[in-house]
């Protein structure tokens, strides 16, 4: 019997039939927000439904929004969008005609490089061992963000008129179902234990090194933020008897009646495009915790008394102000079970990336799942030309590729041609190259490489190509694992310049042109091998 996580995954990995109606890009620059729009509506009917409406803004926010007023900004900008193409965002939330998601992607992705760097900038652009077909007939590898969409429309029957937000660089499969009754105003999606953990059991499971969803027997819930057993039951006194926390994943919902609410309340804020605020600990906190309780926990970040109680109170009068909207439901805030041994694959470090995408060819439950949802097998090539002479294992994963003649073993390949491979216990995506030598624990990305001694990796090494829009190429290298505190500002051996300069290079640069560029020089000497080989 296949259970609830692995048929989960198995679903989610096919064709979306249903998803968000509206799905909203926050990108860090104009340039990025273009590739946003272009790269979804190709995608329409794999990643996305045919019929959801995307709209791609950028953040254009001095010093950053924080997630909580970025989130409102990025709306406000979405509604704008919308209403220039005839669609009344708002109104259609409110009577429930729509589902719509917010997809934040902003930062450098500093643990991740050289590989954003690859990307122009473009960090939920970076790629995956796996493919998705676009509207244009063309297979290209599938894009973090793209399989994060993937996975999170699985919340969408549940969401009519709710707005849901989400973080572009992370997926996790539910061990609980993500059908529910949106009844709370905010809800927000965590791991919930099956019953309120004794003092023993919070310290074994590490709960406070979280931020916590806590759900009362009432069915009512609140936030707390990384604190011991004893200070959450005493900070928590008054409110009821808790039925269960867990850890929170940071993704929530709000209703209708709340996101007017909070509009209306940092209307002066998103106008002026000033400050910088979070929804933990500047929206969620204030509204479901005590005072007293708040304003401990925020002297822990640094907070005067004086700067939490009127933000407490700030947030309390707003609740009084929209109460007339907002009686639409008696529940507040909750938290919604993804389910305490839920998948969580992160790609937001190097290491992550490497160790999660080699699930590929490891063998276990989890791993089976990880293959499902990216629709690939071992063993079995995928929409792939194979030589007489290339011997693929029974581990390997290989997806729109051409491979001449080698071997390749426990490798997860993805969109690679070459005439000679080697590879073993290695991760190879969009890379094209006369000759190819990876030993285990190696990465090759966006990589064109002509010489007649090829691509060399061996000890744990990375190595990738920044493309400008006129095709000029730049390698980056690092190597695994990554212990070098200062590895972003300083330049690493085999590199010319650091990961920082390469992200100050890439400014302005516009990751559409440069996939251009990337992809003639691929197709360029792909054709040189395929007529060398005589395919």
């Amino acid at each position: 019997m296949t259970d609830i996580k692995s048929q989960m995954a198995i679903d989610m990995g096919k064709a979306p039939e249903s998803g968000f109606d509206v799905i909203i890009i926050c990108c860090s620059g104009v340039i990025e927000a273009g590739y946003w729009q272009q790269r979804l509506e190709q995608s329409k009917g794999t990643i996305v439904t045919k019929d959801t409406k995307v709209f791609s803004v950028d953040e254009d926010w001095n010093g950053g929004a924080g997630n909580g007023l970025g989130t409102l900004y990025a709306y406000r900008k979405a509604v704008k969008a919308a209403a220039e193409k005839g669609l009344d965002l708002p109104k259609e939330i409110a009577s429930k005609n729509v589902s719509v998601a917010i997809y934040h992607t902003a930062g450098k992705g500093t643990r991740l490089a050289p590989l954003p760097g690859a990307e122009n900038n473009n960090k939920p652009g970076v790629k995956l061992p796996s493919t998705v077909d676009l509207c244009s007939g063309t297979t290209v590898p599938m894009t973090i963000l793209e399989a994060v969409i993937k996975q999170t429309s699985v919340y969408a029957p549940s969401r009519k008129g709710r707005l849901s937000v989400f973080w572009g660089d992370q997926i996790f499969i539910p061990s609980a179902s993500p059908t529910y009754d949106a009844v709370a105003h905010i809800d927000l999606l965590s791991q919930m234990l099956k019953e309120m953990p004794t003092a023993e059991i919070w310290k074994e499971k590490d709960l406070q090194s979280y931020g916590l969803a806590v759900l009362f027997e009432s069915g009512e819930g609140a936030q707390i933020d990384k604190v011991d057993h004893a200070t959450a039951v005493r900070m928590l006194e008054g409110l009821g008897k808790i039925k269960s926390v867990g850890p929170s994943l940071g993704s929530f919902s709000v209703s209708s009646a709340m996101l007017v609410s909070l509009m209306n309340e940092f209307e002066s804020e998103l106008s002026k495009r000033e400050g910088q605020l979070d929804t933990d600990p500047h929206f969620w906190m204030p509204l479901t915790l005590p005072k007293p309780a708040y304003i401990e926990l925020m002297a822990k970040k640094g907070c005067s008394d004086d700067e939490s109680s009127a933000r407490w109170e700030r947030m309390k009068e707003m609740l009084k102000k929209n109460s007339d909207i907002l009686k639409t439901s008696d529940k507040l805030f909750g938290p919604v079970d993804c389910g305490e041994d839920a998948y969580w694959w992160d790609y937001g470090q190097l290491g992550f990336y490497h160790d999660n995408n080699m699930r590929l060819v490891q063998d276990g439950v989890e791993n089976d799942a990880y293959r499902a949802f990216f629709g690939v097998k071992k063993g079995e090539p995928k929409s792939s030309t194979i030589g007489s002479s290339c011997q693929i294992d029974s581990q390997s994963t290989v997806a729109s590729s051409t491979l001449v003649s080698g071997s390749v073993e426990k490798s997860a390949l993805c969109n690679v041609t070459t005439s000679d491979i080697q590879a073993s216990g290695c991760i190879l995506v969009n890379v094209t190259a006369k000759k190819i030598r990876a030993s285990p624990g190696t990465i090759a990305y966006n990589m064109v490489d002509d010489s007649d001694e090829g691509l060399i990796l061996t000890d744990g090494k990375v190595i990738t190509t920044v493309f400008s829009e006129s095709g000029k190429q730049t390698r980056m290298t690092a190597k695994l694992p990554v212990t070098e505190k200062d590895a972003w500002s300083r330049v690493l051996p085999g590199n010319e310049h650091s990961y920082e300069e390469i992200h100050k290079s890439n400014k302005g640069v516009d990751p559409i042109k440069c996939e251009t560029a990337q992809r003639e020089a691929h197709s360029n000497l792909t054709a040189k091998i395929k007529e060398g080989a005589k395919l």
